[in-house]
């Protein structure tokens, strides 16, 4: 099958963020927990692929270009010129992008009654992880930080510690979260890592922990995570 050629008249979104080869997954995002989601995962596949650098600036992400791929403003986002049946595929939402990668490539996600296992935690982070540390940081590190009121604080340090220990049971007696290495994994390591950023660490007792900082380390060990951590660069 002949490989689809992208146009800027195909995709709005490329006459903001040029492609250079337009036959290759066009990702578009910035090294976030949920944005490096998608650069693991395609680091991990192998998937030849060109990242464009998105950042958070309403410039970016309220752009109409960019509103023209995700009408929700929110990285990653990538366009495959080489979907089911040849079709272009457009996606927003990191999880669904880790599903499509995975299914697109028959890795890190099994067939039959495994591939819902990995579901089940990748929906786990979705619903969960990604939410609550992304709130316990606004209020720990950024504006939220400002304000005096110890109870939005205080109930994000809870529901993270509830989290943790949700985790650190299922990592007992395991090195990944599914059994074998999955997007659930992929999905869930780059938030563990972001309670550094955030400075909450202590807060959440990461240190009364024994699986979960051993697992992060594993993940953080693996040659594509280092690679992918860092794509697009922030520079």
């Amino acid at each position: 099958m002949d490989t689809l050629t992208i146009t800027p008249q195909h995709f709005p979104i490329m006459d903001r963020w040029a492609p250079t080869r337009p036959d290759v997954i066009q990702l578009y995002s910035f090294p976030t927990p949920n944005g490096v989601k998608a650069s693991i995962a395609l680091e991990e596949l192998g998937l030849d692929y060109e990242p464009h650098k998105v950042t958070l600036a309403d410039a970016d992400v309220k752009s109409p270009e960019f509103l023209s791929l995700n009408p929700n403003n929110k990285i990653p986002a990538i366009i495959d010129p080489n979907g089911p049946d040849g079709a272009p595929v457009q996606l927003f939402e990191s999880g669904a992008i880790l599903i499509y990668l995975a299914e697109k490539t028959g890795r890190l996600m099994p067939e039959g009654a495994g591939k819902y296992e990995v579901i089940k935690w990748l929906m786990f982070q979705m619903g969960g992880v990604g939410p609550m540390f992304g709130q316990l940081g606004y209020f720990s590190k950024f504006a939220g930080a400002q304000i005096e009121d110890p109870r939005p604080r205080e109930r994000y340090t809870n529901e993270a510690k509830r989290l943790l220990n949700v985790l650190e049971g299922q990592l007992a007696d395991r090195d990944w979260l599914a059994g074998e290495y999955s997007i659930a994994d992929i999905a869930t390591a780059p938030w563990l890592r972001g309670l550094e950023f955030y400075g909450v660490k202590e807060a959440v007792g990461w240190n009364d922990l024994k699986n979960v900082p051993a697992f992060l380390d594993r993940f953080l060990e693996r040659p594509a995570v280092q690679r992918g951590l860092n794509i697009p660069s922030r520079d």
